[in-house]
């Protein structure tokens, strides 16, 4: 099967993404304090604190978001209800993102933001989730045949 090497390239790909949004923010940080830019009148020294603390925020929610398919690779075993969710959102968030970023950024951020939102895709949908027990009565409430 598939599901194990996806759910890791996930995962390593959602890390190298955290690292790369960390150091993007860095960046971002040391020239907004070495020019002393302001948006409309704001502290510059405000700027940079909130630059960096968007860079970490993002970077850990980034390695959350790729601890549940690397656990989920290692167990072989689809992530649980709050995995879910949070993939579901992280997935949510690339959309958005890849369709911003092609009026702002332009077509290769595009498609990188795609291609991390068909991997997380992928492991969401390649783990089928369990099926019910055949002993156990329907969710209508009716009996369980005999």
């Amino acid at each position: 099967m598939v599901r194990r090497p996806v759910a890791f390239v996930t995962a390593i790909v959602l890390f190298a993404e955290a690292v790369g949004i960390v150091l993007v923010n860095g960046v971002l940080a040391t020239v907004a304090d070495n020019q002393s830019m302001s948006l409309a009148g704001m502290d510059p020294d405000a700027m940079v604190t909130g630059t960096w603390v968007m860079g970490g925020v993002s970077g850990v929610l980034l390695v959350v978001c790729g601890l549940i398919p690397l656990l989920a690779g290692i167990r072989d075993r689809a992530p649980g209800r709050f995995g879910r969710i949070t993939l579901i959102v992280c997935a949510v968030v690339h959309g958005v993102l890849g369709a911003l970023a092609v009026g702002l950024i332009g077509w290769a951020a595009f498609a990188f933001l795609m291609v991390v939102l068909a991997l997380i895709v992928l492991t969401l949908v390649a783990y089928e989730r369990p099926a019910p027990v055949a002993g156990k009565a329907g969710s209508e409430g009716a009996p369980a045949p005999v």
